[in-house]
């Protein structure tokens, strides 16, 4: 193989690698299929939108009141993660988890310069989504009222089972496509990597870069045959020389 190559020798390579090329890449899309169909978990998830006001709907459109509540959405996002919440779901739900099983699930999703939040839980069924995220939602707004004196949170759309039956991860086209990319990089990189490795001579420029050598003349390979024909048994025979030569030292 050439230390340097062209786009004519990397041509040349790739297609005499092809089927290797083509085996590995199919293989590896097939084996993706399959993981994502037979041993990844399919995924739901729901989600609920909050609002956050003042509790008064003339406050609504009242600037500072508005200010006031985006800088408070911030504030209650982090406070949602909070093990006090967490664990009273838990309980609530009677559901075998830690609180840091249950904020893995959860993500809280904010707009800048907005009052509306939304809070997203995901599982692996789309009912326990939906009432996991909208006890959060509840126990969230039970929360603020107790310990800090206000009601101005309000749930603007809770979470239903039909808006999150469908699947959310795992993505079959996508794991095939990412496994089919990995296959083709994998197998042109080790048809590369099998010429590297192939020392067998093929042609001239071989010869020179193995023994430093210009090649002056090339030998064909070529069979001598003797063009009498003679008859045996009423079938034609074609003799070679070496065959005569055979032939009289058995007779001498």
């Amino acid at each position: 193989m050439k230390k340097t190559l062209g786009l004519k020798e990397i041509y040349l390579i790739l297609r005499k690698r092809l089927w290797l090329i083509a085996a590995i890449t199919l293989t590896a899309g097939v084996i993706g299929a399959i993981a994502t169909h037979f041993f990844m978990t399919p995924m739901y998830d729901a989600t609920t939108r909050i609002l956050v006001n003042q509790g008064n709907g003339k406050t609504l459109y009242d600037s500072n009141a508005v200010q006031t509540n985006v800088q408070l959405v911030n504030t209650y996002s982090e406070l949602i993660d909070d093990p006090s919440i967490l664990n009273k779901v838990i309980r609530n739900l009677h559901l075998n988890l830690s609180a840091g099983d249950l904020q893995g699930m959860l993500t809280v999703e904010t707009n800048q310069e907005s009052q509306i939040f939304s809070i997203t839980a995901e599982t692996d069924r789309a009912d326990l989504s939906v009432r996991i995220v909208n006890h959060v939602a509840n126990v969230f707004k039970a929360q603020v009222r107790s310990m800090l004196k206000v009601d101005n949170v309000s749930l603007l759309s809770p979470a239903t089972v039909s808006a999150s039956a469908g699947q959310v991860s795992p993505s079959l086209s996508k794991n095939v496509t990412i496994a089919v990319m990995l296959g083709l990089l994998f197998s042109v990189g080790l048809a590369f990597l099998l010429e590297y490795l192939d020392n067998t001579i093929k042609t001239e420029e071989d010869i020179e870069q193995k023994i430093g050598l210009p090649v002056v003349g090339i030998i064909e390979h070529f069979e001598y045959h003797d063009k009498k024909k003679r008859k045996v048994d009423g079938k034609s025979e074609t003799t070679t020389h070496s065959e005569k030569l055979k032939k009289g030292r058995r007779d001498s």
